[in-house]
């Protein structure tokens, strides 16, 4: 069944305030600590955006692991000897220039905005570098030898355990190492909803290479990881890959490009794709005093690898595939999410609460919820049903009608194209199946 006809889409600026409503309104994202005036950039994802999100990461993880045999996984810890980040150079190097307004005492980064205060026109004070990293203390003396800092990125996690898993795996080059986790930066302008937050997910993969073998994977990878995004059911002409300039490359980076998506509020990064050359593993190696390197048995040689880094937001994964999938048509609001991806998979309805269709429907549901997410909705009228889960995105709806107590058949009704036919109750189950499979 195809569920993914998308009709004239409306990506003006005040989308976003609607976007962020329905959120609320349908359980996809809550503002943080609310009850008490919430807490700047911070969000907590509800009943329908934690499944979201996890749809998104599973269809990531299966991709990157499952679906290649050259690709394992780990989960590293969010605390790390403090020393990993003098190696990666974030103790030194990961600031941002702050500045504040002397007049609103309003706080920003200094490269993004002009000479006066956007807020209220007042003069600024001159840049200072600020550390993007959070930090706390490990034991009970709070004092400089017991700082440790929440991580600002997952790689390092895979770099410092390159050695363990290619030992234990015996894995020959190249694969590479995934992860899913959170990361955290005390950023000095968050904003656009969940896009920039100081608390999120990343996924991440670093594959390990041949020196002299990187050109040709970077571009590999970032072929794969564009066409990643479309099979998500993101929009392909909201898409583009976009080459770092020389002044614009990391330190660390040969070369790299972003997957970028047009946003209301423009293009924006949704991941990197970077070249990241031995630098990693040499600085590790540095400040360590532990060789981390590779012994290649065949050539007889003994190299550190190149590293060809994808590392995607799933926050703003997530954001992009509600973005996307927002549209506004007469008469209702639409979350054309892919089916894949989408919270709940079908909804099932009995047309009215008599004569057995509830009963039938609720049996059908009970059978349904072992194998996908689903919802059992009787409140209100059929119309107001399905407009509900358009706007949850929910992509079929199955009805329980007084045909169906004659000769076992059942609505399902598309949500995109609202189309509706009938199928045997016992096929139902198979055919939404088929449509949500990844």
């Amino acid at each position: 069944m195809d569920c993914m006809t998308k009709t004239k889409e409306n990506k003006s600026p005040e989308i976003m305030d609607k976007l962020v409503s329905l959120c609320k309104r349908r359980g996809y994202i809550f503002q943080s600590s609310e009850i008490y005036g919430g807490l700047n950039s911070c969000w907590d994802y509800g009943p329908l955006g934690v499944e979201l999100k996890r749809n998104i990461a599973d269809i990531w993880w299966r991709s990157m692991t499952l679906k290649r045999d050259d690709v394992e996984g780990i989960d590293a810890s969010i605390l790390m000897h403090p020393r990993v980040w003098e190696a990666s150079g974030h103790v030194q190097n990961f600031t941002d220039p702050l500045v504040d307004c002397k007049e609103c005492k309003q706080r920003f980064r200094a490269d993004q905005i002009e000479d006066v205060c956007p807020q209220c026109g007042g003069e600024l004070t001159e840049p200072r570098l600020f550390n993007l990293m959070f930090h706390t203390f490990i034991g009970p003396v709070q004092d400089e030898a017991n700082i440790v800092y929440l991580r600002p990125e997952t790689a390092q996690g895979i770099y410092v355990n390159f050695m363990n898993v290619q030992t234990a795996c015996r894995r020959k080059i190249p694969f590479g190492i995934a992860q899913i986790g959170k990361a955290f930066r005390n950023e000095i302008t968050p904003g656009n909803f969940v896009f920039r937050t100081r608390e999120f997910e990343q996924m991440e993969m670093q594959y390990f290479v041949k020196p002299g073998s990187d050109d040709e994977w970077l571009k590999t990878w970032k072929d794969i990881r564009i066409n990643w995004f479309k099979e998500l059911g993101v929009n392909p002409e909201k898409l583009r890959l976009k080459q770092h300039h020389e002044k614009e490359l990391a330190h660390y980076a040969k070369d790299a490009y972003d997957v970028e998506y047009e946003f209301p509020f423009g293009w924006q990064e949704l991941e990197g794709i970077h070249n990241r050359t031995d630098f990693d593993l040499k600085r590790h190696t540095e400040y360590s005093g532990k060789p981390i390197n590779y012994f290649d048995e065949e050539a007889k040689e003994r190299y550190v690898p190149y590293i060809i880094e994808t590392s995607v937001g799933l926050n703003r994964t997530l954001l992009t595939c509600l973005v996307d999938a927002y549209r506004e048509e007469e008469g209702r609001v639409v979350l054309s999410l892919s089916p894949k991806i989408a919270p709940i998979k079908a909804a099932i309805m009995p047309l009215v609460k008599r004569d057995g269709m509830d009963t039938i429907a609720y049996d059908l549901y009970n059978k349904m919820r072992n194998t996908f997410k689903v919802f059992y909705d009787v409140s209100g009228s059929i119309g107001r049903r399905y407009r509900r889960q358009d706007e949850a995105g929910t992509p079929f709806c199955v009805t329980v009608d007084s045909q169906t107590l004659e000769d076992n058949t059942v609505t399902i009704r598309e949500r995109d194209s609202m189309k509706q036919e009938r199928y045997a109750i016992g096929d139902v189950i198979g055919i939404i199946e088929k449509a949500v499979s990844i």
